[in-house]
């Protein structure tokens, strides 16, 4: 499965996180994604998504199985599902971790054991670990563990599912960028009384 776009990602966490904590609104309409989307609290970074955005995000999740259209019974507005669980073949509790990932980024199992207390009850940090070992030795890993930071002393766990900044290697420099630094590079030789650097053939 190709990786999730961030606004991908930020729609079905929100859709996995309101099924789990307000049932009673489930399925949810365009307007109560974009609403989700866009909270201030529980989301990090802070979005501001608009209609357009969200709409895309959902034909997207639609194209991985991941989420889908329904109608209430009798009702004529449009409502959206996630289908984490039949096509990632994950249980509540994974479900549970996967949308905090989504929704916040990177954490500690014990950030993600408070953090999904709203969704599913863990007994402890370590049942929290081992699910998310779970994820990860996966035919097709869900979650991977990162390296600890200097100074931490838990080390945090990010959803492979997400697009990761930086996860690409770097286009080719900015032309403009190396003129300037070769510009600085004259100026500097010029003032040790060196000979002009050559250009690389």
């Amino acid at each position: 499965m190709e990786p999730l776009a961030p606004e991908e990602a930020r729609v079905l966490g929100a859709l996995v996180e309101k099924a789990f904590t307000t049932p009673e609104v489930y399925p949810l309409t365009v307007n109560a994604i974009v609403a989700a989307c866009n909270q201030r609290s529980n989301r990090d970074p802070v979005v501001d998504y608009d209609t357009e955005t969200v709409e895309r995000a959902l034909r997207g999740l639609d194209d991985r199985h991941l989420a889908r259209l329904t109608r209430a019974s009798g009702g004529r507005t449009v409502r959206y599902v996630h289908r984490c669980q039949p096509t990632l073949e994950i249980d509540d509790e994974q479900t549970a971790l996967i949308a905090v990932l989504l929704l916040r980024g990177p954490q500690t199992p014990g950030e993600l054991r408070t953090r999904t207390d709203r969704y599913v009850s863990f007994a402890d940090v370590a049942a929290v670990e081992e699910r998310l070992g779970d994820l990860m030795v996966r035919t097709v890993p869900l979650v991977e563990r990162l390296e600890r930071a200097p100074g931490q002393k838990e080390s945090r766990y990010r959803c492979l599912l997400l697009e990761h900044a930086g996860s690409e290697p770097d286009s080719d420099p900015d032309p403009d960028r190396l003129d300037e630094i070769e510009r600085r590079l004259s100026r500097i030789e010029a003032a040790l009384g060196m000979e002009p650097t050559a250009p690389d053939a």
